[in-house]
């Protein structure tokens, strides 16, 4: 065996597992070489999640990027000749309606994202699945793309690693882990094992349940917890003897159970002649904590394969029997049955990315055997090219705070994630219980007073209405649509229409203390923010100058959108949203350093408190506060600009900025002065409106865009309708293919503005639709595809009180993005009717003539757009 190089291009940690050899595999197809990857265990892994994976492979999740990565996989495993493609369904029982209306939305989330699902019968179920007692479901989802790694992931990973060493490119060290990860200067310098150092500037961490504790070597926090997973075996069942089949059967998940099962095929295959039960706990999962799990000298089977006992997954069982009736003829075979330990995050989404603590140590962590491959190549493609074909914003380690990596925070939302891996239905606004009361601005103490609806975002505690309000339905009630389907108004509360509709008519103030406000300075803050801007920022860009801009990625993807404001010849003022901000922030950061600039960030997030004061009375209130108010009027404060005012006495940073489309202002001010400032405008009149009307009805009527929503890094800024009148003559990052993409004829797609023409469904029940859904040709039922492959949904959705019914953006390819021209959006299965308003960022909204229209958008480079602004 050769000996341990002194140096690598890269190191992986975790080599042994189907993500180690995905990333090593992808990485040595872009180009790397001089690999050295390291296990604690075998090579492929014995003791690691992969050893034990059930290895199922289903298509459809409601995430695009989980789409992409398992369909990606499918066809990889197929490839190498390593998946049995036999389909596979999920089942709602009699009487669980919430279920079967899961499985619509399954549906509706295959055809958005690009996976070939469908609902089938009782009777077609049991004609594919033998060993159904069809009478117990009501129907089911059949996904005929689903099925499993054979002979298992394992193998794969082995050929993989094989095929790598063969090529010269990787060299493995198994039962080598890392003692210690040697970081100088918050930089990755290499890695130290019993066999020797490494030196490496870039390391990549794949070692599934144990990778906490290992990151922790490099300073760097992984928010992510191993759980036990109950896993069954029943036997003998020979019924595919002589088959030679590693599965004969569809994979079966009856979801409403929380469990799955299959068979193993040919008792003559290595783990033929049983039937696999799986189960996630609901009630009580078990977490981990990685220090807690055995070595391999010291566990049964593995480490990560603890002992199960049956009384844990007796209830489930016996409804499995119910349903699959055989289970109780089968016997159990407990000597190989077990609780095998996976990994589960905070949010319950993969690990991928650079840690934002620790430049080169890269993540590849808590990914399924179904994403395997994917990540593989997600993580590859962004390692050496600074992007992935599909925005991975939510697989991002840098989406995370600080503050929601704590070991507490993280076990309590991986207890909660755990809980709902195999939920009926988890809402797309299902808020956390726990991790709550983090974040809280200087007004909160009001908001509570005031019966907030507290929903969280980055931690922070935010109001999408008052209960104090309620009396403003007995106004604005008959323009305010009760929701009379169930999942339509769950965690949405019907007085947050009204103080709309009150905040248009006179004033109100909305809490938006979760921005994320960084002060930039230093001799090269210019010219950072500068190169990572479109918009023009510096040169004579006057102090007190507000601009929207973006940052682009190197294809000239949509990265980040954010104002800056000048504060001075060299200290400008970043303001994100919060959801995205500790990512802007990371980005900011790796851009000074890569470019050797001199700056100094001043993170203001949780000193500087922000309302908005918006509405046609705004300023005459304002006025009656503030010590100067000849300095408000409209000659003297012109939009777009930022200076310090003082309200009675008491000094406030006013931004007059909107991004409800009415007048007024975001103001600043020291938490100290946060509760005065509030009761001063509540004394006044001044209505408290919760954020939903920022973010989401109000945002909509003005046809606003959403980081990581509706612009994302597989968009430009043409298609999202944001480009600039002008390019600057300055460089910026993206500028190249910014110009390229300027030069087409025509971009393949376009962001257009969409409302409904009729949202009541065959049960006369008026829909207002949540999530994302597929925007239908009514000509063909297909979903329109763009010339580069990509499908047209729903990226948001929201009734707009204003106008009246629901507003839908979606991006459509050119072909289609027309004013007036008809689709259809499928919710649950039912098609309702929507026609394109505008094409482009046009609102549909005037709040000063008050009626639906299109007017020509403000694109004036260098200030800001009263129509575009962050959420």
């Amino acid at each position: 065996m050769a000996g341990l190089p002194k140096q690598a291009d890269v190191v992986i940690i975790g080599q042994g597992g189907i993500v180690g050899a995905s990333v090593a595999h992808h990485l040595i197809e872009q180009g790397w070489s001089n690999i050295v990857g390291l296990d604690k265990s075998a090579i492929p892994t014995d003791i690691g999640s992969t050893s034990h994976a059930s290895d199922f492979c289903y298509m459809t999740s409601h995430d695009k990027m989980s789409c992409y990565t398992t369909v990606y996989s499918r066809k990889f495993y197929e490839l190498l000749g390593h998946y049995s493609r036999v389909g596979g369904m999920e089942v709602a029982r009699v009487g669980d309606d919430e279920r079967m209306a899961e499985l619509e939305r399954k549906v509706g989330s295959g055809k958005a994202f690009g996976t070939n699902v469908s609902l089938i019968m009782p009777a077609e179920a049991k004609q594919r699945f033998p060993l159904l007692d069809e009478r117990i479901i009501q129907g089911a989802l059949w996904d005929p793309d689903a099925g499993l790694v054979v002979p298992r992931s394992q193998r794969v990973a082995g050929e993989l690693i094989e095929r790598a060493v063969a090529g010269g490119k990787l060299q493995t060290f198994a039962n080598t882990p890392a003692l210690s990860i040697d970081v100088q200067n918050g930089r990755v310098c290499g890695v130290e094992t019993r066999k020797g150092y490494i030196a490496t500037s870039v390391v990549v961490l794949s070692a599934g349940i144990w990778g906490p504790p290992i990151a922790e070597m490099a300073g760097a926090m992984l928010p992510l917890m191993p759980f036990e997973h109950p896993l069954m075996f029943f036997g003998p069942y020979d019924e595919f003897a002589g088959t030679g089949k590693e599965i004969g059967y569809p994979l079966f998940r009856d979801q409403g159970n929380s469990s799955y099962m299959r068979d193993t095929g040919d008792p003559r295959t290595s783990e033929g002649g049983k039937l696999e039960w799986g189960y996630y706990e609901q009630a009580r999962p078990r977490l981990v904590y990685a220090r807690d799990i055995a070595e391999p000298n010291e566990a049964r089977m593995s480490p990560s394969m603890r002992d199960l006992d049956i009384e844990q997954v007796m209830s489930a069982y016996e409804r499995a029997i119910e349903i699959m009736p055989i289970l109780a003829d089968l016997g159990w075979d407990e000597k190989n049955s077990f609780n095998g330990l996976m990994s589960i995050t905070g949010d319950g989404a993969s690990l991928l990315g650079e840690s934002p603590e620790t430049r080169g140590l890269w993540f590849g962590e808590a990914v399924w055997v179904k994403d395997g491959p994917g990540m593989g190549k997600v993580l590859a493609d962004w390692m050496t090219t600074g992007r992935a074909e599909i925005d991975p914003c939510g697989i991002d380690i840098a989406r995370f705070y600080p503050v929601q990596k704590t070991p507490h925070y993280v076990y309590g939302r991986a207890y909660e994630v755990a809980r709902k891996i195999y939920d009926p239905a988890v809402h797309p606004r299902e808020p956390f219980a726990s991790g709550r009361d983090l974040r809280r601005g200087p007004f909160w103490p009001r908001e509570k007073e005031l019966g907030g609806y507290f929903m969280e975002a980055a931690g922070w505690e935010r109001a999408h209405g008052y209960a104090a309000n309620e009396h403003l339905l007995e106004t604005y009630g008959e323009r305010v649509p009760e929701r009379a389907a169930e999942w339509d108004a769950r965690h949405f509360w019907r007085v947050s229409n009204a103080e709309h509709l009150k905040l248009s008519d006179d004033v109100g103030m909305i809490n938006l203390s979760h921005f994320a406000i960084f002060d930039v300075s230093g001799a090269d803050a210019e010219s950072l923010l500068e190169y990572l801007s479109v918009a023009k920022v510096g040169g004579k860009t006057p102090i007190g100058k507000g601009v929207y801009t973006h940052f682009l990625d190197a294809e000239a993807g949509v990265h980040s959108d954010l104002t800056i404001i000048r504060l001075d010849d060299a200290c400008y003022r970043v303001v994100c949203g919060g959801d995205t901000g500790h990512r802007d922030l990371v980005w900011i950061r790796r851009m000074a350093e890569q470019r050797g600039a001199h700056i100094h960030i001043e993170d203001r997030t949780d000193t500087l408190a922000t309302l908005g004061l918006w509405g046609p009375n705004a300023r005459r209130v304002l006025q009656t506060l503030a010590d100067d108010p000849q300095g408000l009027d409209d000659d003297r404060f012109p939009f777009a600009t930022a200076r310090e005012i003082r309200v009675r006495g008491m000094p406030v940073w006013a931004f007059r900025i909107s991004y409800v489309g009415e007048h007024g202002w975001e103001l600043y001010m020291p938490f100290s002065y946060g509760l005065s400032i509030w009761d001063l405008l509540f004394e006044a009149g001044v209505t408290p409106v919760g954020i939903e009307t920022y973010a989401n009805s109000r945002r909509l009527e003005k046809s606003l865009r959403l980081q990581n929503v509706d612009l994302l890094t597989e968009y430009n800024l043409y298609e999202a309708g944001l480009a600039r009148p002008k390019v600057k003559p300055a460089d910026f990052h993206g500028k190249a293919a910014y110009l390229a993409q300027r030069e087409r004829e025509r971009q393949p797609a376009y962001l257009c503005t969409m409302v409904m023409r009729d949202n009541v469904d065959a049960h006369g029940v008026a829909r207002y639709p949540v999530g994302q859904w597929p925007i239908i040709d009514p000509d063909t039922g297909e979903v329109p595809v763009d010339e580069i492959g990509r499908r047209s949904y729903a990226s948001s959705i929201v009734y707009g009180p204003s106008i009246g019914c629901n507003i839908v953006l979606a991006y459509l390819p050119w072909q289609y993005a027309q004013e007036g021209r008809e689709l259809v959006l499928e919710y649950f299965g039912r098609h309702y009717p929507i026609r394109v308003e505008a094409v482009g960022c046009v609102a549909l909204y005037d709040p000063d003539n008050a009626r639906l229209k299109s007017p020509a958008p403000d694109t004036t480079s260098g200030a800001v757009d009263p129509a575009r602004r962050r959420a």
